[in-house]
């Protein structure tokens, strides 16, 4: 594998230096986030929040899972106070799931202090490290952003 002083050599040798490094930090940022809710958990809080409201057919959709299992999910975060559920006005027999204002409070202190981790890490960086991190970011995110379209 490459060293930080040679640059990789082929497109697989960057995927797997990308792969362990964002593979790490989610980990070390679930691990600031605190013990409140599993992964599976905050993520679907997450999506709740930014595409919400919506349906437990529509969760399971955007984040891959199985309806039952975006279910179980659910039913945690409601027994949590985290989200609420209303008629779906288009479907009587199902339901409409949304962040509560508990909900939008925890996901507010989630990201206070993964964000508050990150920054305590960027205080060691020089000004060239910080940009170059802050254009691998927008790389990043336009490669995410393709995946979807």
């Amino acid at each position: 594998m490459a060293t930080s002083t040679s640059p990789p050599q082929t497109h697989n040798d960057v995927a797997t230096r990308l792969r362990l490094a964002i593979t790490r930090t989610a980990r070390r940022l679930r691990q600031e986030a605190g013990g409140e809710l599993t992964p599976s958990q905050a993520a679907a809080l997450a999506a709740v929040e930014r595409h919400g409201p919506l349906t437990p057919s529509e969760l399971a959709e955007r984040e891959q899972v199985r309806r039952p299992t975006a279910t179980r999910i659910i039913a945690c975060l409601e027994d949590a106070t985290l989200v609420a559920r209303t008629p779906d006005p288009a479907d009587g027999r199902s339901a409409l799931i949304d962040v509560t204002p508990e909900g939008r409070a925890l996901i507010r202190r989630l990201r206070r202090r993964k964000t508050a981790y990150l920054a305590r890490r960027l205080d060691g960086l020089d000004r060239a490290e910080i940009a170059a991190l802050e254009r691998a970011a927008g790389i990043l995110e336009r490669l995410l952003e393709e995946e979807r379209a």
